[in-house]
């Protein structure tokens, strides 16, 4: 027999879901609000369940690599996963958006592409566009991320 939920409002959860309230909020609060203690993992699989939205966009066209955990938040990977966040339609914070379409707008500019080495201590590179370059990054030759996009 399956545990009881700890849901107490289905109706409240579907809200904060929609408000993008974050896991570990949720956790603080049906611990404040009800005195139930929950755990961010308890809250995904919810959301799993539900069918819900990803809370997160993953694009392995515009980041392929296997990042280094000393790289994952690098300035240009920060952006290539906001442009995968507009790419899949959602939408930026005016903040987020202001700062893809600067970092876009000089891409364009210095006619450059994105570039990773995991061997360096900077990870990131721009790069001098070149022909077969159709997007915004240097396709390797092979992807090497352990997380595929989920169509």
């Amino acid at each position: 027999m399956p545990a009881p939920s700890k849901i107490v409002d289905e109706a409240e959860v579907e809200k904060w879901f929609q408000q993008k309230k974050t896991y570990a909020w949720m956790v603080q609060e049906y611990q404040r609000k009800y005195n139930r203690k929950t755990s961010i993992s308890m809250w995904g699989n919810y959301r799993r369940r539900h069918r819900m939205q990803r809370r997160i966009t993953r694009d392995d066209n515009l980041i392929p690599w296997a990042v280094e955990e000393k790289h994952r938040f690098r300035y240009e990977v920060i952006m290539l996963r906001l442009e995968a966040r507009v790419r899949d339609g959602q939408e930026l914070a005016d903040r987020d958006a202001k700062k893809l379409r600067s970092w876009l707008a000089d891409l364009e500019e210095k006619n450059a592409v994105v570039h990773y080495d995991p061997e360096t201590e900077e990870g990131f590179f721009l790069i001098p566009r070149e022909e077969q370059d159709t997007d915004i990054i240097r396709q390797p030759a092979e992807k090497t991320t352990k997380r595929r996009r989920a169509d």
